[in-house]
């Protein structure tokens, strides 16, 4: 598969364009931002428009990989973060180009609340009770929104008007735990487990912040973790790299979801030397690995949300363990992500104790930058 050109569609594509290209492949990246290390890692970027609050707009997605597919002859398309959603586009894309991921029919399956309750329940695998109308006043649920990600869709269901694709679901103690999945569309391996944490706002309690890997999980509960996940994961006949999402508490779990694509966890789990877009592409074509990657020590990655509206500046240099990094001259509005993070260390408390110094050197750094709204 050497040097073959792929298609990948994301909001954000750095990661798997970083991935493709150890993987040996030629990434063609369509997204957002078109960050620095996004242009540096692919071999050809198109923007497209819609932004972070409207999604990915199908006709501006379609032209952008069609620009690119014309200077090139790709294999075939990867979808990472934003379609959850939208299927429909990646029924479309399906149309036009080979996909490797999940099928659009999959991920509204999966991303239907009700199916995934029903095939949670079939696979004996915990899951929080759901409701369609909003819970009596006082109690402990929380509202989503179907096909939602990030943790920016989550709110405590309190008595307020919520849109026609809203769901509630119960809470339930814990703390995070997310399990990352590889799969071939009968069977799947999990690769490892990562502890998340929320960055919350007032209007975004349960904005992601940031994970760290390996998860502090005890070796028995990991192994029930992963026997759910995995089964859980072949009964939606899932392919590719997906995710897991659970709540652990002592010896007891709930599974909350599954995110079924390649998500935000794909730079901690990258194994030296190898590839994760190399064995998601495998496996999508069937090829299952064994075992999974080896990984030494702990890393954590985190998101710095811009606290207030910025302009980045035209020689700010950037740290080695940042990324996404944007390109000088962007307007980035506050709460919008400027940049992520990255931290190694020996352990998991102290790369994430690491991370958080490192979003502070970001912090002071913006102390500097103009506001939006400078002349």
């Amino acid at each position: 598969m050497g040097n073959e050109a792929v298609l990948i569609a994301a909001v954000s594509g750095r990661a798997l364009a970083v991935s493709a290209r150890r993987g040996g492949y030629l990434p063609l990246v369509a997204d957002f931002f078109g960050d620095q290390d996004t242009a540096a890692a692919a071999e050809a970027h198109v923007p497209f428009g819609g932004g972070l609050i409207h999604g990915i707009r199908e006709h501006q997605l379609i032209e952008a990989l069609e620009r690119l597919a014309a200077q090139y002859a790709p294999i075939g398309v990867v979808c990472g973060t934003g379609f959850e959603d939208r299927p429909h586009m990646l029924a479309r894309l399906a149309q036009r180009w080979r996909l490797f991921g999940n099928s659009a029919n999959a991920i509204a399956m999966v991303k239907d609340p009700k199916i995934f309750a029903g095939f949670c329940r079939d696979c004996d695998i915990a899951h929080p009770p759901l409701s369609s109308s909003p819970p009596p006043a006082g109690e402990d649920w929380l509202a989503k929104r179907r096909g939602g990600s990030g943790g920016i869709h989550v709110a405590a269901a309190s008595g307020k008007e919520f849109e026609k694709d809203t769901y509630f679901q119960c809470r339930v103690p814990g703390t995070p735990v997310s399990a990352l999945l590889l799969a071939n569309g009968v069977s799947a391996i999990v690769l490892g487990f990562s502890a998340q944490w929320a960055c919350p706002t007032s209007r975004q309690p349960f904005r992601y912040g940031g994970a760290v890997r390996p998860a502090d999980v005890a070796s028995g509960v990991a192994k029930r973790l992963s026997e759910s996940a995995c089964r859980i994961t072949a009964a939606f006949s899932l392919t590719g790299l997906n995710s897991a999402d659970f709540m652990v508490d002592g010896d007891d779990f709930w599974i909350l979801e599954i995110n079924p694509r390649p998500g935000g966890t794909l730079d901690i789990f990258e194994p030296d030397g190898g590839s994760l877009f190399l064995l998601h592409m495998a496996a999508c074509a069937g090829d299952l690995i064994a075992e999974p990657p080896h990984l030494d020590g702990a890393k954590a990655s985190a998101i710095f949300y811009a606290e207030r509206d910025v302009i980045t500046p035209a020689r700010f240099e950037w740290p080695d363990w940042s990324a996404d990094r944007p390109n000088a001259g962007i307007a980035i509005k506050a709460g919008e992500p400027l940049c992520t993070v990255h931290a190694d260390a020996g352990t998991a408390m102290e790369a994430k104790a690491l991370v958080n110094e490192r979003l502070s050197l970001i912090h002071t750094s913006m102390h500097g930058w103009a506001h939006e709204n400078t002349p």
